[in-house]
């Protein structure tokens, strides 16, 4: 979202990493099986492992090390169909003490929705709605926070975000959401879903801000860069994948977007 980085500084290694990332996400979307899964559990790891670094649990040691495997623990459970384990094994997650456990729901129930999504009747779709929705709140949120600036949203949590850049992703998730959805002729639910979910980004990347301020770091972690950690690309994604996996379970064998017409009675 805008008001990472300063200026337009870093946007020339934000798109040179874009451009090795998407590629490869969309290589192990459509790919699905064992690459989409393996891409996943490695995520959820490496998101364990900024969270131990940042609450300063050294992971060389053995509890360092069962929290860095604590989520890929649960995502196995959950690619062995034994969903309430993973999610049990989640929960158990509080044994590690309260702020690290946030870490362990953070990174095991937003990896666990992408699990789920991807495993659904066109789960390809499903899952690259999501992406493509949280990308364009982001990537808007920046390009109209630089080009408007205005006042700002939450200058006590992030300074660099402004009212301009939050209306600028919700825009961008709205058309980009219709653009996805009218694949399967659901333009205006995906309009109304990626509304939605482009809320729970900035939500999502909003929390991650003030828990960052909190601790006094600026990024989770400098493996992406441009983007800082796995926490700070994905914050977005993490608070907006539940949801589209909650709406799914409504959704039946359709995709999850065409919940808010089944809703007003639009659609059987």
């Amino acid at each position: 979202m805008a008001g990472r980085g300063g200026g337009w500084r870093d946007l020339r290694l934000r798109l040179i990493s874009a451009a090795v990332l998407v590629p490869l996400a969309l290589f192990c979307i459509w790919a699905g099986g064992v690459v989409y899964d393996a891409l996943i559990v490695l995520v959820m790891a490496g998101m364990a492992f900024e969270g131990a670094a940042l609450l300063g649990l050294p992971w060389r040691s053995w509890r360092g090390i069962l929290f860095v495997v604590w989520p890929a623990v649960a995502a196995v459970a959950a690619l062995r169909s034994e969903w309430r384990a993973a999610f049990s094994v989640v929960g158990a997650g509080l044994l590690f003490g309260g702020p690290l456990w946030i870490v362990q729901i953070v990174a095991g129930i937003g990896g666990l929705s992408l699990l789920w999504l991807r495993g659904l009747p066109h789960g390809a779709l499903q899952v690259l709605f999501v992406i493509v929705v949280v990308m364009a709140s982001d990537t808007c949120a920046y390009v109209a926070g630089r080009l408007f600036g205005g006042p700002k949203l939450a200058p006590s949590i992030s300074p660099g975000k402004t009212w301009s850049g939050s209306g600028g992703g919700f825009v961008g998730a709205v058309l980009l959401g219709a653009l996805v959805a009218s694949a399967w002729a659901d333009p205006v639910g995906g309009a109304v879903t990626g509304g939605l979910l482009g809320i729970f980004a900035q939500c999502g990347d909003l929390t991650e801000s003030a828990a960052k301020r909190r601790l006094g770091v600026k990024d989770s972690g400098a493996l992406i860069p441009g983007h800082g950690g796995l926490l700070d690309r994905f914050d977005g994604l993490l608070a907006a994948a539940p949801l589209a996996a909650l709406l799914s379970l409504a959704a039946g064998t359709r995709p999850f977007w065409s919940v808010p017409l089944r809703a007003v009675g639009i659609m059987p």
